[in-house]
């Protein structure tokens, strides 16, 4: 009898690696306070859960419910539109992890510096690839076992900052969004690469719909995490960075900055707080790691069974864990673990968007075609009022977009990489159709 997969994920550890696929604390949040300033930051943590992720929880949460299948997101592709736009939404999906995947361990040897200041570049190399195969070895126990650490960690992060946050009250000196020192003016390219900071921390409510076959109860269990996961991550942004805004001067801040960022925001309670953001941010980029390593992976898994890849990335394991994927994937992104952040980011949320909006195309496509499938949780909004709803994420990337073309350093050439990509993916597909014919033939 072949090996099935196990349902190992409950509501709440599906919760946790929702947070880590989401979010993972605060930590990076300082960079959007450094790149726009406080005024422009605030408005942007506020506006871009409201405008850019409520409609795209809604709009995940029915295509859960309705296909609650492992491989998620590229399985509603697939019953929408067939083989080809599966194919270039796993290809997508697959190329924006390549670069999400190297900014976790580039966060953990920032906040590892606290501690051994000074490390040099080969000492970062190993300390990422560590952090990588740590991460993997924790996968190849089992989806089970990713929720299990994902509560833990993710209940220490939260606390670490519900305490900065508690240790800043005492000392607000001023509103979070008052200046001082330098003005708030801010290039519009620099604006847009801001914004797409602060869209890259809210990203990726689809990403652990990939294990939706190792979900218990997944065709409810999914939309429900989504409604705790959402205000429990914006208030995990909004509370901390409010309160140490208001507690210091905001243009001492830079990227990474987090523990200086607690000792300046509580007094005497400073250094032991330092402490204990440093060492919340190493495990926050751990379990970011370990937890989208869970969800990637399953994409060539699922892709493998489509014949789509290799049929060995589609063995399971006697933990029921497609090991084989997990490898291939930990070994891919090991070689991606020391490229800069901002250029990372800016690429990232482009792609990530394309595979989305195909997504959201995928729901207005199988709501016309067949009305009756549908699972627990549907949007009271008929086929017209989805779409609208799914224009307004689209209506903000191409704004942000436009802005960061301005930015010779950063945006454009991120942008033209990303569509570089984009072309690669149609070429990808007809290279797998004729390996497939080839073995049909023998």
């Amino acid at each position: 009898m072949p090996i099935q997969l196990r349902r190992s994920l409950t509501t709440l550890s599906l919760v946790a690696v929702m947070f880590f696929n989401v979010s993972g604390g605060a930590f990076t949040i300082e960079s959007l306070i450094v790149s726009v300033g406080p005024v422009i930051g605030l408005v942007t943590l506020t506006l871009v859960p409201l405008l850019w992720s409520l409609p795209e929880t809604l709009i995940i949460g029915e295509l859960a419910s309705m296909l609650p299948e492992e491989g998620g997101y590229y399985r509603w592709v697939y019953h929408a539109f067939g083989p080809f736009w599966a194919f270039q939404n796993g290809w997508w999906t697959w190329m924006y992890s390549l670069m999400d995947m190297a900014i976790y361990p580039v966060l953990f040897n920032q906040y590892l510096s606290f501690f051994i200041p000074g490390m040099d570049v080969t000492a970062q190399w190993i300390v990422s690839l560590a952090v990588i195969w740590i991460a993997t070895g924790i996968n190849l126990r089992g989806a089970g076992r990713v929720g299990v650490v994902s509560v833990v960690t993710g209940g220490f992060i939260l606390l670490v900052f519900l305490l900065v946050s508690m240790g800043a009250l005492p000392h607000v000196a001023h509103a979070p969004w008052q200046l001082s020192g330098r003005g708030q003016g801010v290039a519009t390219s620099g604006i847009g690469v801001g914004i797409s900071i602060a869209l890259w921390n809210y990203i990726g409510w689809d990403n652990a719909s990939t294990v939706q076959g190792e979900v218990r109860d997944s065709s409810r269990s999914y939309p429900r995490a989504l409604a705790i996961t959402l205000p429990l991550v914006t208030l995990g942004y909004l509370l901390p960075v409010s309160a140490a805004l208001a507690a210091t001067d905001w243009t001492k801040w830079r990227e990474g900055g987090w523990p200086e960022i607690a000792r300046m925001a509580t007094g005497s309670l400073g250094g032991p707080l330092s402490v204990l953001v440093a060492a919340a941010g190493m495990v926050s980029a751990l379990a970011l790691f370990n937890a989208l390593l869970l969800s990637y992976s399953r994409i060539p898994f699922a892709m493998a069974n489509d014949r789509l890849l290799p049929a060995k990335l589609a063995k399971l394991d006697s933990r029921s864990t497609p090991r084989n994927a997990v490898l291939v994937s930990a070994v891919c992104y090991s070689f991606f673990a020391l490229l800069s952040f901002v250029h990372l980011v800016v690429a990232d949320v482009l792609l990530y968007s394309m595979a989305l909006f195909l997504e959201f195309a995928a729901l207005i496509a199988l709501r016309k075609r067949d009305p009756e499938l549908r699972g627990s949780f549907r949007i009271p909004l008929g086929t017209g009022g989805v779409t609208a709803l799914a224009l307004l994420p689209a209506l903000i990337l191409v704004g942000v977009v436009a802005m960061e073309m301005t930015d010779g350093d950063y945006g454009g050439p991120a942008i033209i990489g990303a569509l570089a990509t984009v072309l690669l993916g149609p070429l990808g597909y007809s290279i797998v159709k004729r390996q497939a014919a080839r073995v049909d033939q023998w």
